[in-house]
């Protein structure tokens, strides 16, 4: 009877790496496709903590641009320049991996590599992939729906704090995207007062 439990325990064990290693596949097929070196575009609208906004978002490697009605935001991979068109103001910054992933929904591409347990599901022509912080310093949960057939990513739902934001994302396009895309222009915007806060 032992020998029966144990065999039971040692099968369950294995089909929960098989279910792993599934979700893992399903994201690196996904990254790959997001991190794509010519770049990629899409249009997303973001609703929860922050309230509602809808724009537009083109990657780069760990580069994005984001346009929304609000703002737009240009990050080089190191400096992230943030025009608020109420004001007419440019923040400059050097944001930490937390604050990326605050604003950024493509951040699951590096997100899920270490740190988290993953399980998935399929729904319709989805998969949909679980992930859970092994950390409380991360970001909680995270739901990611990606389409079976192309794996382009179509949702990212991210649990921060007690608050859960939801990036749907539509029109995603591989795209030859110009590095320059990626840097704030002050020439664009000769009126924009600059505020450093590095």
């Amino acid at each position: 009877m032992k020998k029966i439990v144990l065999a039971l325990a040692l099968m369950m064990a294995g089909g929960a790496t098989v279910v792993a290693q599934t979700a893992k596949s399903v994201l690196d097929k996904t990254a790959a496709i997001v991190s794509n070196k010519r770049g990629v575009e899409a249009n997303f609208k973001m609703s929860g903590g922050m309230g509602d906004i809808s724009g537009t978002i083109a990657l780069k490697g760990n580069k994005f641009h984001a346009t929304t009605p609000v703002a737009t935001m240009w990050f080089d991979g190191k400096t992230l320049w943030t025009y608020m068109k109420k004001n007419d103001e440019v923040n400059v910054t050097t944001p930490n991996a937390t604050q990326l992933q605050k604003i950024n929904p493509y951040t699951f591409i590096n997100l899920y590599k270490q740190g988290y347990d993953m399980t998935m599901n399929k729904s319709g022509k989805d998969y949909i992939v679980h992930l859970t912080a092994q950390k409380s310093d991360r970001i909680k949960e995270v739901f990611i729906t990606i389409n079976k057939e192309s794996h382009y990513p179509t949702q990212v739902k991210m649990l921060q704090g007690t608050k859960w934001t939801v990036f749907d994302i539509t029109n995603l396009k591989l795209r030859q995207v110009s590095d320059a895309t990626f840097t704030f222009n002050a020439k664009d915007f000769p009126h924009a007062e600059v505020i450093d806060l590095r």
